[in-house]
């Protein structure tokens, strides 16, 4: 037998049957069912005519919020076409509790778009795979006050406060310089630990090869291996050592860490400097963002690298942005090198003095409100990464074509 309502009008019937729905939900225990957030497409695109064999893909937090309020952003899961799970990172760029995007590397053949799906599960940080290769950086106090920093490829340290004091005491043991130091690695393996305990015992330990590497490269007070400062009046004007630090990322594919010097002079000018820096799995070359200002302006900025005992060969290209030195060390040569946009340089100096340590091959770049983004690094001929000087110029030369043609990623639409 059909059943039928009462005749109410049309705004009555609403408010009546709502406490019956109610009620019936409750009793029965059951729950409105919430939407699964669906997988987000994208293609990355490598718009270069060139392979990038090691390219880190950064997909914005902000696309993906829908994924990360349902699963943490520690359960995401980047897949390719083919299904695989790739290695992924969620990165907390100011260390705040949230991220601010999620890494992912693949290689892309010349002008190639690769496809892939980011998505998220439960148990999401169980189903992605181990890298068998990582991303490193510490304090050391087991060493005066070292920070050192590596991937599987280089390996660099600099120095802090407690050293620069020893320095000023007329101590031997001390180190004052904001130079860039390279340990020179021949495994893809983490050293900086092993190297650092070794130190314990044996002060030399690391300045001698055992089969993975070592220290033989000099800094002093040059600028190392990208050191900067600001140059006025025929001279060039430096920090000191760092005064404290903050380490906000390691990882599978990227580690993170911020330097803060005390304020120094530049020909009257108080300057006060904080390096952001950051190292990439797969790459030769150290990310720095220095945020270096004053309340008078400033002429310039400059980034270096040692020259040493001026026996080495300088080959620059400005206008594709890279400069280098190669040089031999004991039984073997190094490359050391810096990237960054063309468009900021505005000199280049193969500057060659007598004294010790001051001989340096600056880039001069123009003063900006923003930080100077620039990259540094080193290629070893015993780390069996590069044969000659050759191919130390075609990596650079490479390097500065994709930093200038970033991939492009694109979002397929939603239903």
């Amino acid at each position: 037998m059909a059943y039928h309502l009462p005749r109410f009008t049309a705004a009555i019937v609403p408010a009546l049957l709502l406490p019956l729905v109610l009620r019936s939900a409750a009793d029965t225990g059951v729950k409105p069912a919430l939407k699964t957030p669906a997988a987000l497409a994208f293609t990355v695109r490598n718009r270069l005519a060139v392979a990038r064999p090691t390219e880190t893909v950064s997909l914005p937090a902000a696309r993906l919020s829908g994924l990360i309020k349902a699963y943490g952003a520690g359960n995401l899961l980047v897949r390719d076409a083919a299904g695989t799970v790739l290695v992924s990172q969620a990165l907390d760029n100011n260390a705040d509790g949230q991220p601010d995007e999620l890494l992912f590397q693949t290689a892309l053949g010349a002008n190639e778009t690769r496809k892939f799906t980011v998505s998220g599960a439960p148990n999401g940080a169980a189903a992605r795979p181990q890298s068998p290769y990582t991303t490193f950086s510490r304090f050391v106090p087991e060493r005066i006050d070292d920070y050192a920093w590596e991937n599987e490829r280089v390996a660099f340290r600099t120095y802090g406060p407690v050293a620069q004091q020893l320095t000023e005491a007329g101590r031997k043991d001390g180190t004052l310089t904001s130079g860039m130091d390279c340990w020179l690695k021949r495994v893809s393996s983490p050293v900086i630990d092993k190297w650092y305990a070794g130190y314990q015992t044996h002060p030399s330990y690391y300045h001698h090869d055992r089969g993975e590497g070592y220290d033989p490269y000099h800094v002093g007070n040059s600028r190392g291996c990208g050191g900067t400062g600001i140059w006025d009046e025929g001279r060039l004007w430096v920090s000191k050592n760092f005064v404290s630090y903050k380490t906000l990322a390691t990882g599978p594919i990227r580690t993170v860490f911020e330097l803060t010097y005390a304020p120094w002079q530049a020909n009257g000018r108080t300057v006060t400097e904080r390096k952001r820096i950051s190292l990439d799995l797969g790459s030769n070359l150290t990310r720095y963002e220095d945020y270096c200002s004053s309340p008078q302006p400033l002429p310039n900025f400059v980034v270096g690298i040692s020259l040493h005992e001026k026996k080495g060969a300088v080959q620059t290209d400005r206008k594709a942005g890279w400069f280098r030195y190669w040089e031999a060390v004991d039984d073997a040569e190094i490359g050391t090198g810096v990237v960054l946009d063309p468009r900021a340089v505005t000199e280049v100096r193969d500057y060659r003095v007598e004294q010790p340590d001051q001989s340096n091959l600056l880039v001069f770049m123009r003063p900006a409100t923003g930080p100077f983004g620039f990259y540094a690094g080193f290629g070893w001929t015993k780390s069996g990464q590069f044969r000659t000087t050759q191919e130390w110029d075609a990596y650079l030369a490479q390097f500065a074509q994709r930093l200038a043609s970033p991939v492009e990623i694109s979002w397929a639409k939603t239903p």
